[in-house]
């Protein structure tokens, strides 16, 4: 993996996010399209959320990030708000799954220091860190493994066995 830098703006959420926190699996039904989907995130939570997000944002969450049901929509919608990463404390081990499968970075950390609305820059190197304009401070991010960010890298995990593929 290349060096990498992303800066975007935190979009603070708590502890115990779950799936159809997310979007809600109602919504599945009317669409599968990232565009439409983008619309309805947290709109069960946060009914403000979806007209505010920006392509760029950065997802900021406690613990526990994505648990309830194995839906991928939940992953679908984030990006097709247009958001990259999300960094949380802990991940629900079936949406960091989806997330590495859709090209999502799922990236854990102590996200305690961190404010809705912080400006952060998420570098992808030796290590990940994660730095808060505001006050400057930096959290080094649990690792992800080499093979892990090489199918994060290539977009998801389809476009990574596209690439590599033999056949």
């Amino acid at each position: 993996m290349t060096s990498l830098s992303i800066k975007g703006t935190a979009r603070l959420f708590g502890d115990d996010i779950n799936t159809d926190y997310i979007i809600s699996s109602r919504r599945k039904r009317e669409s599968l399209d990232p565009a439409v989907l983008k619309n309805y995130l947290f709109e069960t939570i946060a009914p403000e959320f979806a007209a505010s997000v920006r392509a760029g944002d950065v997802l900021v969450a406690g613990k526990n990030f994505g648990c309830g049901s194995a839906m991928e929509v939940a992953v679908t919608a984030v990006i097709g708000a247009g958001i990259r990463i999300v960094l949380a404390r802990s991940f629900a081990r079936t949406y960091f799954r989806n997330a590495v499968n859709n090209g999502l970075y799922p990236i854990e950390c102590d996200t305690s220091r961190i404010a809705e609305g912080y400006g952060l820059q998420i570098d992808f190197g030796p290590r990940i860190l994660v730095r808060c304009v505001p006050d400057g401070h930096e959290i080094e991010a649990a690792p992800i493994p080499y093979d892990i960010l090489k199918i994060l890298d290539a977009g998801g995990l389809v476009p990574y066995l596209r690439q590599h593929s033999t056949l």
